[in-house]
């Protein structure tokens, strides 16, 4: 079969899992052999020979199971990052907290930065290539996910700026850090919410937060006023604005924002904190 032929076949079965089926083909096809999209639709009339290899990605991807995790790789911020199981998939309404660091980031001296839950490091890394004098520590509790940050600032040669240090929040750093930011997206989802079948293939200690969902955000906001951290940038749950503008009025602010992510729901928020 040609590789339009392919698409066509194939694409039929992954109609019920995706609203882009032939894309999806066509992106395992170029996975497969290591090309790219120009090239794919340069040789649409080719005779493509890795049937079984695509058959077996095919199968797993009816079962809904992540197109990142089988490829390897997802896209943020226009960039290439490594994906691996046991760590969570990047999302694009992620790109708008690294907007907002990058921010008050620009203009500031002290560019010493921590972030809370590393994952796959891909704010970490997106703020180095952003920010060329950034100094950045990024923790995280799970092995997998400080070994595959790792990989990506190594991937794009920004490895020299980011310190990576297992640690439950704070518990490891050093109280003589001089951090000017902290910027974190925890798990924020409640304990009991029914996730979407794609989604529970993906580390549940990233996602669940705790019986209401917004527990981890409320120790995090905690300790970075104790650590008298002058802004905390956070992602957060879209129900969760209102108690957390109620949680805040507990502590010396200066200034707070919300702010919503490309579907208009609420979605994060930046606070910076007065000095004492």
């Amino acid at each position: 079969m040609t590789i339009k032929e392919v698409v066509r076949n194939y694409s039929k079965q992954l109609k019920d899992v995706t609203h882009i089926p032939a894309k999806e083909v066509e992106i395992f096809i170029c996975h497969i052999l290591e090309k790219n999209n120009i090239w794919l639709h340069l040789n649409y009339n080719n005779e493509f020979s890795e049937i079984k290899q695509l058959e077996k990605l095919i199968e797993k991807r009816k079962k809904d199971y992540p197109l990142e995790y089988l490829i390897g790789r997802a896209s943020f911020y226009g960039e290439s990052f490594l994906v691996k199981e046991n760590v969570l998939i990047p999302r694009p309404e992620t790109e708008l907290l690294v907007d907002n660091a990058v921010e008050i980031l620009k203009d500031t001296k002290n560019k010493t930065v921590l972030e809370i839950g590393t994952g796959s490091g891909i704010i970490s890394v997106m703020l180095a290539l952003l920010i060329k004098d950034i100094k950045i520590i990024a923790v995280d509790i799970n092995d997998d996910a400080i070994a595959l940050a790792k990989e990506n600032a190594k991937k794009h040669n920004v490895e020299d700026r980011i310190t990576f240090i297992k640690s439950d929040l704070y518990t490891n750093i050093s109280e003589d850090e001089e951090i000017y930011m902290t910027i974190s997206n925890p798990p924020y989802i409640a304990n009991d919410y029914k996730l979407p079948q794609n989604v529970k293939y993906e580390p549940q200690n990233a996602l669940f937060g705790g019986e209401v969902g917004d527990e981890l955000l409320k120790n995090i906001i905690e300790e970075t006023s104790k650590r008298e951290i002058k802004y905390l940038l956070c992602e957060m749950g879209y129900d969760q604005k209102k108690p957390l503008e109620n949680y805040l009025n507990n502590f010396l602010i200066k200034d707070y924002s919300f702010y919503q992510d490309y579907e208009k729901f609420d979605r994060g928020f930046t606070v910076e904190f007065k000095k004492i």
